[in-house]
């Protein structure tokens, strides 16, 4: 259920293991390196085998990096981590870097004002970062240098396994196109392009195209890959062989090989150019490799994200599905902890509690796998904004506090992520008035319509508008991209103040605005939304959200006076759907609350 690496496990390892790193990078003549919570696929979870970020630092978020020098550590986190990172690392050892305020060639110019050769695992950085990093560092003596072999793995001598995760057939009436189907259509871009390869590192890419899901990393039901697919439509899949039973090969047919990992590298020096190479995403030793032998490269997005992105009928069909039983779960445990609630003095209830009754709600509607780490986070970690519980951390619910659950699962036709804050009793202006404001934002951006063409950026302030007037905000994105079946966060598409990517329908995105007050509470509401084409009365192009996620919103939190009534409207409405389409579903106990928890806010 929890985390992949656990750095609770020995914190006392840490100062050691960096110690021992600094050993390492003496002997290579290295003045610094480079840690990414990355693998060679760029994925937001990484195996045990490549968790080398927690493992040397003790930090588990899902984004960030360490820089080492001879005297400094610095661990670089954004907003979402500030106050999960000082829990986690040893600060006698390690410093915690704002980032990306704090740009690493800078920290680096800092720390080594007399020059330096610092390495990098070239499998573990994409191209574009590499070369943003040697743009900050011109002039500074300092060299990036590509190591052939991680002096982390040198010295872990523990170092899990990869994963060989069985590889099983996704359907095609759920996938709404077939494998074939999808190969011919990147084939085609190609060919219009006057490219003669794409080379494609994203295991979601790569899972998505060939209509296969696998498990070689908790949650996310991808195949860890590297694949080369050509203009007329053949693919070549790089990974462990073993993966893939008799009838996905079958399946698969003559025109996809797989093949194994240590091809790929022969693979990149015999192409016929031009190749399409993303620098966004593949790793920057693919660039590497094609270029040593002069093989021309135009460099390009990934041919598989956008359509990926882009879910079709079929897809947006099943993600619906999944969000009917999904809803259910949800309705089930909040059902359970309004039960629970009266009885938390005679009967504690913890964070770990909770998100093991909600998995077990969800395994009971067939889930495969939570799509993601639960967030079951009471007071104080609430204002965490990606806590993980842990046996170490495990808070008991007080009362007085508010509880947060962010969550999901990976169903055989879908994935869900949801959030809800919830009282565990009596609650005041402190936390109702943010929670309000929250849920405003929730609301603009779910009722919102915009002309073709808009992206992320233009309208995130829509979901900060009704917190920017009490002076409040949120370090994170407003929303990111979700796949079907797939990655539960899912580029290239975000609601954020940076994301300048059009949004298209079919395309599936989270809006979870929130607000946190560290060491006190953490408020986020979160629904899952598709862009949809919206009628026009002058025939202008115009798109909105649809709505997926069916859940109670909590209205003990709210103060109805701040709302507007086209608000108190939408969230009627939104609940009658709720009532409407779950009910069916539920029964007994959890009917009847849900009928009280969907009835008009001031009814």
């Amino acid at each position: 259920m929890f985390q992949t690496y656990d750095s609770h496990s020995d914190p006392a390892a840490h100062p050691p293991r960096l110690a021992e790193l600094r050993r390492e990078l003496a002997t290579r003549r290295l003045d610094g390196f480079l840690i990414p919570r990355a693998d060679a696929h760029q994925g937001e979870y990484v195996a045990a085998r490549d968790a080398r970020l927690a493992w040397l630092t003790g930090f588990t978020g899902s984004a960030g990096f360490c820089i080492v020098t001879p005297d400094r550590a610095g661990v670089f986190i954004d907003g979402r981590y500030r106050v999960q990172v000082k829990a986690e690392v040893e600060p006698a050892h390690f410093t915690p870097v704002p980032w990306p305020e704090t740009k690493p060639a800078d920290w680096l110019r800092e720390a080594l004002p007399e020059g330096g050769r610092i390495g990098y695992d070239p499998w573990l950085h994409t191209r574009h970062e590499i070369r943003e990093m040697e743009k900050g560092l011109a002039g500074s003596g300092i060299a990036l240098i590509a190591v052939a072999a991680n002096p982390v793995d040198a010295i872990w001598t523990d170092q899990p396994e990869a994963p060989v995760g069985i590889v099983r057939l996704w359907p095609d009436e759920i996938a709404g196109e077939t494998a074939a189907e999808k190969r011919a259509r990147i084939a085609g871009m190609l060919r219009a392009a006057g490219q003669q390869a794409a080379v494609l590192s994203l295991p979601d890419s790569v899972s998505w195209l060939l209509n296969i899901r696998g498990a070689d990393v908790p949650k996310n039901p991808v195949v860890q890959a590297f694949a080369i697919i050509e203009e007329n439509g053949h693919v070549a899949i790089f990974t462990n062989p073993a993966k893939f039973p008799a009838e996905v090969r079958s399946a698969l047919g003559n025109e996809v090989a797989v093949l194994p990992l240590d091809a790929l590298t022969p693979a990149l020096t015999n192409l016929a150019g031009p190749v399409r190479i993303d620098p966004a995403t593949a790793p920057d030793q693919v660039f590497s490799l094609v270029e040593s032998m002069k093989t021309p490269i135009i460099e390009a997005q990934d041919p598989v994200i956008l359509p990926k992105a882009c879910k079709n009928a079929a897809e947006i069909a099943g993600m619906r599905a999944a969000h009917l039983q999904d809803g259910a779960a949800v309705t089930e445990l909040l059902c359970w902890l309004d039960a629970r609630a009266p009885q938390l003095d005679a009967e504690p209830l913890t964070e770990i509690d909770v998100a093991k009754k909600l998995e077990e709600l969800r395994r009971a509607r067939g889930i495969l796998d939570i799509s993601f780490d639960t967030i079951s986070a009471t007071g104080p970690h609430a204002a965490i904004p990606h806590y993980h519980v842990s046996e170490a951390s495990n808070l008991r619910i007080l009362p007085d506090h508010v509880l947060l659950v962010d969550s999901g699962g990976q169903y055989g036709n879908g994935t869900t992520d949801i959030t809800r804050t919830m009282p565990m009793g009596p609650c005041d202006s402190a936390v109702r008035r943010p929670y309000t404001r929250v849920l405003q934002g929730m609301i603009a951006l779910s009722q919102v319509q915009f002309p073709r063409g808009l992206a992320g950026c233009h309208l995130d302030a829509l979901a900060r508008a009704p917190l920017w007037s009490e002076g409040m905000d949120y370090d994170h994105g407003t929303g990111h991209g979700v796949g079907a079946g797939l990655s539960v966060h899912e580029g290239p598409v975000r609601i954020s103040r940076i994301s300048e990517i059009a949004l298209q329908p079919g395309m599936i995105l989270s809006n979870e605005p929130g607000y946190y007050r560290e060491g006190e509470f953490g408020i986020r509401i979160e629904n899952l939304i598709v862009v949809e084409a919206k009628g026009s009365p002058d025939g202008r192009e115009m798109l909105g959200f649809g709505t997926l996620t069916l859940a109670p919103i909590d209205r003990r939190l709210i103060q109805p006076g701040l709302l507007t009534p086209a608000e108190i409207a939408w969230l009627d409405a939104y609940h009658q759907r709720v009532w409407d389409e779950i009910s069916p579903l539920v029964e007994g106990e959890a009917r009847d609350w849900l009928f009280l928890a969907t009835r008009p806010l001031e009814g």
